[in-house]
């Protein structure tokens, strides 16, 4: 198992940067809710504070994500902020514009001005139009502690979000499958047909 690793981190802050800006996003795959985009400003401070269990959030149970996450968000040497995509924003200009939007959106927030930051990004693809410089990390979110931390914080804040969906449109199951396709999602489509915050540029019918 690839567990994050911050020696890549410290070396960056060590070249002369002043932060690291991870950024995740989460549920771009769904069929209904919105994309969840975390990103977090972290400096040396944050890297001497000994965190352990840190990874990707796929690879935690959600009891971990759990307890990770309230540690995160109360940590002081890490700043944060969320940006949303819901399904309205999806249908009109696709999932992938719409994730990019909500990057920039978080990055933004939670960087300000700051000019001595970089943006680590998972994967191979830059953001576009962002003017902050960044790098992308194939496999980041297994790799980069400050991404795995956004990925934890972006999962964690969504699936409370869904959770409470599930109580303003119940039947669905979005408390137990958040949103993706899986069976009983597709089962109770079927049956009850979208609701609002189903994406409806995506595959419905089944």
């Amino acid at each position: 198992m690839i567990t994050p690793n911050k020696t890549f981190e410290l070396k960056t802050l060590n070249s002369g940067y002043a932060y690291i800006c991870g950024v995740d996003e989460v549920g771009m795959g769904c069929l209904a809710g919105p994309v969840v985009v975390c990103a977090v400003k972290v400096g040396k401070e944050f890297y001497e504070k000994g965190l352990v269990g840190i990874r990707d959030s796929k690879l935690l149970s959600e009891s971990q994500r759990e307890k990770l996450y309230k540690t995160l968000i109360n940590e002081k040497s890490l700043s944060y902020r969320i940006s949303l995509a819901d399904s309205k924003k999806i249908d009109e200009i696709n999932i992938y514009q719409a994730s990019m939007w909500a990057m920039r959106e978080a990055i933004k927030k939670v960087l300000g001005s700051s000019s001595q930051a970089i943006v680590l990004v998972d994967g191979n693809k830059k953001i576009p139009n962002l003017s902050y410089e960044q790098k992308t990390v194939v496999k980041g979110d297994q790799k980069v502690f400050a991404i795995a931390c956004s990925s934890i914080i972006a999962k964690v804040y969504r699936d409370r979000m869904m959770k409470q969906y599930s109580k303003v449109y119940p039947n669905y199951g979005f408390e137990q499958h958040k949103g993706y396709s899986t069976i009983l999602h597709q089962k109770q489509l079927n049956k009850l047909g979208p609701c609002p915050i189903h994406r409806r540029s995506f595959r419905l019918r089944y």
